[in-house]
């Protein structure tokens, strides 16, 4: 009697799932900086030494500014991120942040640019507000200057983190009503630093978003409100998915 012919092997499983479409920010991966560390106040003998930034050495970091009223930059820094990352998620990306206060001080500015290196990011975004005089409104991007010394060599990057930057700041106008800065950038709201750190030993198109002034009345009720503070998230995101072709 003729062996029976074996059943043919299936091509699939009934159980596995279909393959997933896979658009422009697949495999894609941003990380978020949240500026300072609430910590930082209490440790500040840490974050006064100095790091190598390439150009020459620099505070590892600083405390940060606060509103008149107390408020910490780094309380409001992580706030934004951590909206931030949830608005990017929800798009698909990959999201890491270099701290969720769970350290108690840090991290240095030179770890700040090497978490982005690790990570081959797409797109670089450290959150700040600034804490200069009453009177003076406003958000700014800082890009990065082209530097070379050291650790430090920006050439790729100083194209590409233009167009994030513009990016960026152009939907947080939209998304936020906020107006370029009145006291530097020319009311562009985009500002060139060589001085940084976080941008001079950043291999991956990285920008700072100063948000608005800690220490003026006005912008600091917006940066106190955690509507405002979604709002602020949501233009940053649009500017990031921008970049990136979503």
């Amino acid at each position: 009697m003729p062996a029976a012919a074996p059943s043919p092997t299936p091509t699939s499983s009934p159980s596995s799932a279909a393959p997933q479409a896979k658009g422009p920010l697949s495999g894609k991966t941003v990380v978020i900086d949240p500026g300072h560390n609430t910590g930082n106040f209490k440790h500040t003998s840490e974050i006064d030494k100095k790091v190598d930034i390439g150009t020459n050495l620099k505070e590892c970091d600083t405390t940060g500014t606060t509103t008149n009223a107390g408020y910490m930059e780094a309380e409001f820094t992580l706030d934004v991120s951590r909206r931030l990352r949830t608005v990017l998620e929800a798009k698909g990306l990959k999201v890491v942040l270099t701290h969720e206060a769970d350290r108690a001080w840090g991290p240095c500015i030179d770890e700040r640019a090497r978490i982005g290196n690790e990570a081959a990011a797409d797109a670089v975004v450290s959150v700040h507000a600034d804490g200069v005089s009453s009177g003076n409104r406003g958000y700014h991007i800082i890009l990065p200057a082209k530097v070379k010394g050291g650790a430090a060599d920006t050439a790729k990057i100083v194209g590409p983190s233009r167009d994030l930057g513009e990016r960026i700041g152009s939907n947080f106008a939209r998304t936020t009503g906020s107006a370029p800065a009145n006291y530097l950038g020319s009311g562009t709201g985009l500002v060139v630093r060589d001085d940084l750190g976080g941008l001079n030993l950043s291999t991956r198109p990285k920008v700072f978003i100063e948000c608005g002034n800690m220490r003026d009345a006005k912008d600091a009720a917006l940066l106190t409100s955690p509507e405002w503070r979604q709002k602020a998230a949501q233009g940053i995101a649009d500017g990031i998915v921008g970049f990136l072709g979503g």
